[in-house]
């Protein structure tokens, strides 16, 4: 990811002015990928879970990457995501959790499922 990348040579900058050896090279470098921030782009992942566990089953997704949204394959196996932890560990950050009072009272639902949103964000 981005942020660990500059964090990295961040380190390594430290490193070299510690030792002596700092040279314009290394902080040309950190001020490139601090550019290249400005680029930055966001992708959105919805995923509605039968549950509010993580790892419940996902039974509806909608993902927008490159500001083009899409409802991913017609078969639910194909998705690439089967749970909400499956999402996780590839990358994808919760940035919204279901909103639980929606789910209170099965009589009166405004939503379907339990709603995660995650995002990505990744250098363009």
């Amino acid at each position: 990811m981005w942020l660990e990348a500059v964090t990295a040579k961040l380190d390594q900058g430290i490193a070299e002015l510690r030792a002596g050896t700092l040279e314009e090279s290394t902080l040309a470098a950190i001020r490139d990928e601090l550019s290249a921030a400005g680029n930055a782009r966001q992708d959105l992942l919805y995923l509605q879970a039968a549950g509010t566990a993580l790892d419940t089953q996902v039974i509806g997704m909608r993902m927008v990457t490159d500001g083009e949204l899409s409802d991913g394959a017609d078969d639910p196996d194909d998705w690439p995501y089967q749970t909400v932890l499956d999402a996780i560990r590839d990358g994808w950050r919760i940035i919204e959790f279901p909103n639980l009072a929606l789910l209170l009272d099965e009589s009166r639902t405004y939503a379907y499922g339990a709603e995660f949103v995650l995002e990505k964000i990744r250098s363009a």
